[in-house]
């Protein structure tokens, strides 16, 4: 029975522990690397191998970043008076990709989620709770807002209403708001939860 070389079956068995990575796809993406130029394989194995070395949190609001603050935090024309908080990296990528915001985040790098053994304490919450102290003494770019921008699933919700309750033992006339959640574009009511109708019907707008 044919069997790859021992190498590529070693790169096609780690691809498959990926996400969303099965084994044929594992199979066919280590042939893709076996086709590259040498000189493409070579960076990308260095990317690789320094990637942990490279790779760190920012300072301020723990995104990720390869110096000690990242381009967000660094950006001068970003509103540094409003934070987003929110679970991960990718989150905060999803709201770049869509260009829509233009103030500054806080990744919390989880959510509170006692089944798995997931705490206040686990996540990056003293972090921003220090941050707002010691925002307070800035003038021109002190925090006006903290947009709590978690998940609308149990854990994501209690996340949220925990940092709001940190956030007021330290600053109760801080404005604290939540994402809204309702119904997506293209939605049928027909299909739509209770939940997903209530929190539409509170979130609504004028036209």
């Amino acid at each position: 029975m044919f069997s790859l070389p021992t190498n590529l079956k070693k790169i096609a068995l780690f691809l498959e522990r990926l996400p969303g990575i099965g084994q044929k796809t594992a199979n066919r993406l280590a042939f893709f690397f076996l086709r590259l130029p040498e000189e493409d394989l070579q960076e990308f194995a260095e990317n690789i191998r320094t990637l942990k070395q490279r790779t760190k949190l920012c300072q301020q609001c723990f995104n990720l970043t390869e110096n000690n603050l990242c381009d967000i935090c660094l950006d001068k024309n970003r509103d540094q008076t409003t934070v987003a908080v929110v679970e991960t990296v990718i989150d905060l990528l999803s709201f770049e990709n869509g260009n829509i915001y233009n103030g500054v985040y806080h990744v919390l790098h989880g959510k509170i989620d006692p089944l798995n053994h997931v705490g206040p304490d686990d996540l990056k919450v003293d972090e921003l709770i220090k941050r707002i102290k010691d925002n307070n003494y800035q003038v021109e770019s002190k925090i006006k807002e903290i947009i709590l921008a978690t998940s609308p699933d149990m854990e994501g919700e209690a996340t949220a209403i925990y940092i709001k309750d940190q956030i007021k033992k330290i600053d109760e006339n801080l404005k604290i708001t939540r994402l809204a959640y309702g119904l997506p574009i293209g939605a049928n009511l027909e299909y739509a939860d209770y939940m997903t109708l209530k929190k539409a019907l509170e979130g609504r707008g004028k036209l």
